[in-house]
């Protein structure tokens, strides 16, 4: 006699995303890329960089060539459409699809980004590149922030990651030879070390900084991925099941 397991088709739905886990990003990529408060966020961010521009200018006495330094990913590039393929794929990040991606140079300009970087230009600041993107990466990036007319996007500018995801030592250089009015990141290892690779509470740091926020650290939103995510998750080698459940683990309620 045959047996059947009924399921309602209710519940397809909840099977479907416990089946893929990757699903857990679906609204933060696509309120990336389509919310107006995103948008909005953006342009709050770089217009208080304007206004901090314009102050650090007036304040400004060093003789040595004045500069800002960004993050390129989610802080002048949109790279919400490579999520959106990893998410569609089933997959969380994969770095083959990574580099095919970022091979491509199709990544959109972050809102508000090149109008302030351009402005800084106007006003004889440099702009230096920070990103962790590999070096493999550096030909296709250059190509993408070219195509936009980013300013200073050039090999003397371009600063990427070779072997170390610690900005540090990079920002130092950079400072030996320029005053660093301002840093633009989307994660706040983009601006210091103390935030996340110092062993430190991040959010005492974050407190005892934050008039340095809006000011000297401008902060850009991005609700796809960042070092904030790490903490959540206990062991090694998780599976993307396994960082899932931890996610729920972690969430608040009552």
């Amino acid at each position: 006699m045959k047996k059947y397991i009924l399921i309602s088709l209710s519940l397809i739905p909840f099977f479907a995303a416990a089946q893929n886990p990757a699903r857990d990003y679906t609204n933060a990529v696509l309120w990336q890329q389509t919310s107006g408060e995103y948008r909005a966020l953006c342009f709050q961010a770089y217009n208080f960089a304007r206004l901090s521009l314009k102050e650090a200018l007036w304040a400004d006495t060093s003789k040595r060539p004045n500069c800002v330094i960004v993050d390129i990913d989610e802080t002048v590039l949109d790279n919400s459409a490579f999520q959106g393929h990893e998410i569609k794929k089933g997959q969380s990040y994969v770095p083959a699809d990574w580099t095919e991606w970022t091979n491509l140079a199709q990544a959109d300009t972050v809102p508000g980004a090149l109008s302030f970087l351009k402005f800084a230009a106007s006003k004889n600041i440099e702009t230096f590149y920070v990103s962790n993107r590999d070096e493999k990466d550096y030909a296709a990036t250059l190509k993408n922030l070219q195509h936009f007319g980013f300013p200073y996007a050039d090999d003397a500018h371009l600063v990427v990651s070779k072997g170390s995801s610690n900005k540090e030592p990079r920002r130092q250089k950079i400072s030996e030879t320029h005053d660093v009015l301002l840093l633009c990141g989307d994660n706040l290892s983009d601006f210091s070390n103390i935030f996340y690779r110092e062993n430190k509470n991040t959010f005492e740091q974050v407190n005892a900084n934050q008039k340095l926020f809006g000011s000297k650290y401008i902060m850009l939103p991005n609700p796809m991925y960042g070092d904030w995510e790490k903490p959540l998750y206990q062991g090694e080698k998780l599976s993307d099941k396994d960082k899932a459940k931890q996610r729920l683990e972690r969430l608040k309620s009552y």
